[in-house]
């Protein structure tokens, strides 16, 4: 089909098609998509041309919003489907942090905060973040601020010092990799993940590139690029693995986090026998922290690994073993209300792997109690919640109901 003649409303359209007509009308190149949504330009290439496998769900939510389309169905073909259902609108201090993020001339009219109060409010602000049903909420408004100040100190300190103020900029970046994720912006998502990688590098801090490395790993993944996710989340290891004979808990937490990882990543690809070996280095590595060790950014810890299994068997598709592992950490005490929730999604999707539609929909009345703003932009919960609007038994569908209306659905 001639590029030129690409009618939009041809129900024959392939996705491919559909991507590069709408990519055309932006006046958008290959390359540019591709940085938008974690990808090469050669991968938007073979997408058009229908040489690979259609993108899956969250990848195509991140094509339209770099597409600016806010109905997925416009690349999907077939009856609306506002990118809403998914993701849900932006936070309202979205635009904020975006200016924050953005902007290139930080005003050095004022003296540089000093480190240790930089810090400071840095470990505040993950404290309010675990502590906050509203999570998002708090990290907007605390967000635009600490960033230009990082930002600030990172360009003013030298030496030794100027290394501090890097990682803990970096540290903030990650902070805001949180507040951005699931949202409509993925433009900015990656922004965020260079520039925190790039801090992180120049501040020589192992703490500080393992943990921008974590969130690269886990970015790459919810594009849908698991080769990336994996060759980074392993370069990341091997240069990590020299600083272990001295490393403090905190980095030891790290280093297990980004165990896990490999497992996540090996387990959305289908490699059971992988997952599950790196799932057991990574819960070697946490048996071997302090029992109450709770990593503030990754949840590192003996208590997360349980609800780390259920992640992995739900990806793997193994109904009766991410069943068990729900029931067996139904009462986990995670001390974080934000990854509690985010938990209860998990279990929630291990009992609608099982069948049980009044489980799933109690699990995720759980979640919405526990964290609202988790549960609000987590697509996973959107799209099980809508499904058991419109397919799940009678008797459920009003509860269903109210929880869509809770959590922002338009149903």
């Amino acid at each position: 089909m001639d590029d030129r003649s690409i009618d939009p409303s041809d129900p024959d359209l392939t996705v491919g098609q559909r991507i590069q007509y709408y990519r055309d009308r932006c006046g958008m190149s290959r390359d540019v998509l591709g940085g938008l949504v974690g990808k090469k330009g050669r991968w938007v290439k073979a997408v058009e041309r229908g040489e690979i496998q259609q993108p899956k769900l969250p990848i195509l939510l991140s094509i339209a919003e770099a597409l600016k389309l806010r109905d997925i169905s416009k690349l999907v073909g077939g009856p609306p489907l506002p990118t809403e259902m998914f993701r849900g609108l932006g936070h309202p201090a979205l635009p904020a942090v975006r200016d924050a993020i953005n902007v290139v001339a930080v005003s050095m009219t004022e003296p540089p905060p000093p480190l240790a109060h930089l810090q400071a409010r840095l470990d505040a602000a993950w404290r309010a973040r675990h502590a906050a049903p509203d999570h998002r909420t708090v990290l907007g408004t605390l967000l635009p601020e600490m960033i230009r100040d990082a930002k600030r100190a990172a360009r003013t300190y030298e030496g030794a010092d100027r290394r501090r103020a890097l990682a803990i900029l970096a540290g903030v970046y990650n902070l805001a990799q949180f507040f951005v994720a699931y949202q409509p912006s993925a433009d900015l998502l990656w922004r965020i993940v260079e520039r925190s990688i790039m801090a992180a590098e120049e501040s020589e801090d192992p703490r500080a590139f393992g943990g921008a490395v974590w969130l690269a790993a886990q970015a790459h993944r919810d594009a849908g690029d698991f080769d990336a996710a994996e060759a980074v989340n392993r370069e990341g290891l091997e240069l990590l693995r020299p600083r272990l004979d001295d490393a403090d808990d905190d980095l030891r937490a790290i280093w297990g986090a980004l165990h896990h990882e490999v497992a996540y990543t090996a387990a959305r690809a289908g490699q059971s026998g992988t997952a599950w070996h790196w799932w057991d280095q990574a819960d070697r590595i946490a048996q071997s922290l302090p029992s109450g060790h709770y990593d503030p950014m990754t949840s590192f810890s003996r208590v997360i690994m349980g609800a780390h299994a259920v992640t992995i068997a739900v990806e793997l598709r193994q109904g009766g073993e991410a069943r068990r592992q729900a029931r067996k950490t139904e009462r986990a005490a995670i001390p974080s209300q934000p990854r509690r929730s985010r938990h209860l999604i998990e279990a929630a999707r291990a009992w609608q792997l099982a069948g049980d539609k009044g489980e799933t929909l109690n699990t995720l009345g759980k979640a919405y109690t526990t964290a609202p703003e988790t549960i609000r932009y987590n697509g996973y919960a959107r799209r099980m919640t809508t499904e058991l609007v419109h397919e799940g038994p009678a008797t459920l569908r009003q509860e269903a109901r109210d929880l869509a209306d809770r959590i922002g659905l338009l149903i």
